[in-house]
């Protein structure tokens, strides 16, 4: 089948009121756990890779790795660059058969940002490719991506509708109180709802849910109990996943969820089989633990049946 293009994906999810999860991932394992589950689920899937990943596996394997996965699966597969920063990055992107981008210059002045989104949007889009921006600023870590509290802010509605206007972007990430990592929330977890609204209404494009990874304590106790030290993590709930779906929000991007499962797994099978050294028996569980991630997800998103 091959890899298709963002827009018509979302805009599909954007019709008919339901979420398409985009999965970071860095190796093959990673992939194979994510691919097998949205063909199990028959969803549609985005696999990601952000400029970190990019550097640790080589752009040239993982777009073969994907170019790989959406031949056989039946179903639409999108390659996506997540958190561009760089426009080197991006045009690196397109050259190696990437079928939608982010541009993420939301670190930079206002100004700054649109006119770097608008130079990205006129390349991608003659190649048939879609761009993805932010507005507002998340705040945590996850791979090149590290915002303090002081530096985050919420998108501004009347911004994102000029922002989409003048940029032409086929999807907007806007910062509605989400954060990168597996610590999201100090207290009640809570996102700006009425911001997420106006944006929605004035943009009328697909919205992303960056940062929105579930970190169930299931998965953290597991990694914990086999050797992790990983203390108060907390992520976004389910009623607010889905309350955000109703909301607009049309691709949500999960990547600490993958990487607890992963590690979780690996953790376990090392520490019930000491003795072991076979790859395939640490990584196996490991790709099978993503897997069942991507699964929940999934019903989660509400994207089952829709690939």
């Amino acid at each position: 089948m091959g890899l298709v293009n963002l827009h018509a994906v979302l805009a599909k999810a954007q019709k008919q009121g339901y979420a398409v999860g985009a999965f970071n991932f860095v190796n093959m394992e990673m992939l194979q756990g994510i691919i097998d589950a949205a063909v199990e689920a028959h969803a549609p899937v985005i696999l990601q890779t952000t400029e970190g990943a990019i550097e640790y596996a080589g752009i040239g394997y993982l777009a073969a790795l994907a170019r790989t996965a959406a031949a056989t699966a039946g179903i639409d597969v999108v390659l996506h660059l997540d958190h561009g920063k760089h426009l080197e990055t991006v045009v690196q992107a397109l050259r190696h058969g990437y079928t939608s981008v982010m541009m993420d210059a939301s670190d930079r002045l206002y100004d700054e940002n649109l006119s770097l989104t608008q130079q990205v949007v006129r390349i991608a889009h003659m190649a048939g490719v879609s761009v993805e921006a932010e507005l507002g600023r998340l705040k945590g870590i996850e791979d090149t991506v590290s915002v303090g509290d002081a530096q985050a802010t919420l998108v501004d509605p009347a911004q994102a509708q000029d922002f989409v206007r003048q940029t032409g972007v086929d999807a907007l990430a806007p910062a509605i109180g989400t954060s990168h990592g597996a610590f999201k929330f100090k207290g009640t977890p809570r996102l700006d709802f009425e911001r997420l609204g106006q944006v929605a209404h004035l943009t009328g494009i697909p919205l992303v849910l960056h940062g929105a990874s579930s970190v169930p304590a299931g998965i953290v106790n597991k990694a914990n109990d086999y050797g992790a030290a990983i203390k108060g993590a907390a992520g976004v709930p389910d009623d607010i996943m889905r309350q955000a779906i109703r909301g607009g929000i049309c691709k949500i991007n999960t990547d600490t969820d993958l990487r607890l499962s992963f590690t979780a797994g690996i953790r376990e099978e090392l520490t019930k089989h000491p003795e072991g050294f076979d790859l395939r028996h640490i990584l196996g569980p490991a790709r099978d633990a993503v897997k069942a991630m991507v699964l929940n997800r999934i019903e989660v998103f509400g994207c089952a049946e829709k690939g």
